[in-house]
């Protein structure tokens, strides 16, 4: 049990209402939203069939020793908490669920919340909630940085040769595709959404279908050609019976010519 956990599970508390709406003011952009939206959605669809996790985009985190929800808050972008029970929550009350804090936080910075993002945020992920991995994406000049909690401080994420962060929680790698935040496999593979995977598949089977129909079209020309051939045959056919016939024809008049050739005593062979 974590000093959290002990700490929201004294057995002499007597806990508040726990299911709290979440207190987050609305997305400053569009941007900010799709981005969460894409994240949420590219997880979701990922794991659908896993149901110990739960995932959050602008969703506020209670977390007061006092257990009040006036004090110590804080609303990630976006956030993952591993090893628990995958349900609709009004927000994340920790000292409901077991004293359990995000396993994955990320910023989607903004030019009004950049320095809290980098600096105030940062100290609170890392030595209050120690979340093991805290991101933070620029979307308008693209800036992806990670860290990994190193003993209790956070250590700068070392990208890879694709570009990516590696996040060992998730087991998943962060990118910038397009213009946007996207989850990425060990192998490079971009995590595709629900709308993504219908495209792929109806691209697929597209493919699929016209290659048939070139199957289909490949095999009516071998057909033809078949039976063209069979034709050129049978004409091949017609033609030497037609020439055996005057072989025949030739043969029997020879023979007739000869026969009259003996009886007017005329030798044929010596003609």
């Amino acid at each position: 049990m974590t000093i959290a956990q002990e700490t929201f599970q004294a057995p002499d508390v007597i806990f508040p209402p726990s299911d709290l709406y979440s207190d987050e003011p609305p997305l400053e952009s569009d941007i900010h939203l799709q981005q969460i939206i894409t994240l949420l959605e590219s997880l979701n669809w990922l794991w659908t069939e896993k149901n110990d996790f739960y995932a959050a985009g602008n969703l506020t985190i209670y977390y007061s020793q006092n257990q009040l929800k006036s004090e110590e808050f804080r609303g990630p972008d976006f956030f993952v908490v591993l090893g628990t029970e995958r349900k609709s929550r009004k927000s994340w009350v920790v000292w409901a669920e077991n004293g359990q804090y995000p396993n994955v936080i990320i910023e989607i910075v903004s030019p009004s919340t950049a320095s809290q993002d980098k600096n105030l945020k940062k100290e609170i992920y890392q030595d209050t909630f120690r979340t093991p991995n805290y991101f933070w994406f620029d979307p308008y000049n693209l800036e992806l940085v990670g860290f990994d909690l190193v003993k209790g401080k956070y250590q700068q994420i070392a990208a890879n040769e694709r570009g990516h962060l590696l996040s060992e929680e998730l087991g998943l790698y962060l990118g910038v595709n397009e213009g946007v935040l996207r989850f990425f496999t060990a192998e490079g593979e971009l995590v595709l959404l629900p709308k993504e995977t219908a495209k792929q598949e109806a691209q697929k089977t597209l493919q699929e279908a016209q290659k048939a129909l070139q199957f289909q079209e490949e095999a009516q020309q071998e057909a033809q050609r078949a039976n063209q051939a069979e034709q050129k045959a049978q004409e091949f056919q017609k033609i030497a019976t037609q020439e055996a016939q005057r072989a025949q024809e030739f043969q029997e008049r020879s023979e007739r010519l000869a026969a009259k050739l003996r009886e007017l005593n005329i030798d044929p062979d010596t003609i």
